[in-house]
Formats: structure tokens, C-alpha cells, sequence
């Protein structure tokens, strides 16, 4: 007789299982529509290039103006015209230009920044430049490398 009720017995764990994995998806769920809504997917994709850059001056010696050699010396790729020289290059003059736009760069018109190419710029001792890395969009930007002279 007591093999028949056991086998007639409803009550098992099941339930208590079916509200774990319940509670669980509505918490995945919950995640995942969150991420979206306060924006924080598109933080993902977003993300800056990993990259270092040298700097060379030439005029340390007669401390007037002269050619600093901007490098990419490692690390990512990045399309040109998400780099930017940005800076102050002599006491006053600003810069702000892509690194396909120079022309001196021996790569005019680039369209990748690898390891190796290298562009100069015509600063003074006064001079503080930075390399920017900005998004397509340009919500975001990062400064990948950055320079001061020795009178700044």
C-alpha cells in the first residue's frame, strides 16, 4: 500500500526549483534591460585604443623652434582620422588637426596610425602637445600620449 501513495504524491521539489529559475531569469532580465536603458552598452563598444607614442625634439640645443617627431611607437591601430594633435605649439598658436592631415608625415592621407609611421610638427620650447584619440562620434576621447617643452 505505501508504494501506491508514493507513486499518487504530487509534492516534490519541482516547485521549489520552478521559483529559483523563475527569480533567476526575472534577475538576468532585469540586468540586461538596465544596461540598455541607462545606456551603458553602447560604453562597450566605445572603447580607446591602447597605444603609445614617442616624442623627439630637435631643438633642445638652440631652444628655438624646431621639429618634434611624433611616433607610434606600439600597441592598436587606429584609423587616422581619430587622432588628433592638439595642443599649444609655440606660446599661443593652437593645433588641432587629424594625423592624416599633416603632410609631412610621409603618409598624407593615412588612413591607419600603426606602429612606426611618425609625423613632425614645427614647435617651439614653450610648446604642450598632446595625441587624442576621439570617437566617431566624438562623445568620447582619450589622450594617448603628450608632450611639454622644456620652457611650458
Amino acid at each position: 500500500m505505501e508504494l501506491k501513495r508514493l507513486l499518487t504524491d504530487d509534492d516534490a521539489v519541482s516547485p521549489v526549483i520552478g521559483v529559483i529559475l523563475m527569480v533567476a531569469i526575472t534577475v538576468i532580465l532585469a540586468a540586461v534591460i538596465a544596461t540598455f536603458v541607462l545606456g551603458l552598452g553602447d560604453q562597450v563598444s566605445n572603447t580607446a585604443p591602447q597605444a603609445s607614442f614617442g616624442f623627439d625634439w630637435d631643438g633642445e640645443s638652440g631652444g628655438g623652434v624646431a621639429d618634434l617627431a611624433i611616433s607610434h611607437d606600439g600597441g592598436d591601430s587606429i584609423r587616422a582620422d581619430r587622432v588628433y594633435i592638439r595642443g599649444d605649439s609655440n606660446g599661443g598658436a593652437a593645433l588641432s588637426q587629424t594625423w592624416g592631415n599633416w603632410s609631412n608625415n610621409g603618409i598624407t592621407g593615412a588612413t591607419q596610425v600603426s606602429a612606426g609611421n611618425r609625423i613632425n610638427v614645427n614647435v617651439g620650447p614653450a610648446a604642450e602637445i598632446d595625441v587624442v584619440w576621439q570617437s566617431g562620434g566624438g562623445q568620447d576621447s582619450a589622450t594617448l600620449g603628450d608632450w611639454q617643452g622644456p620652457d611650458a
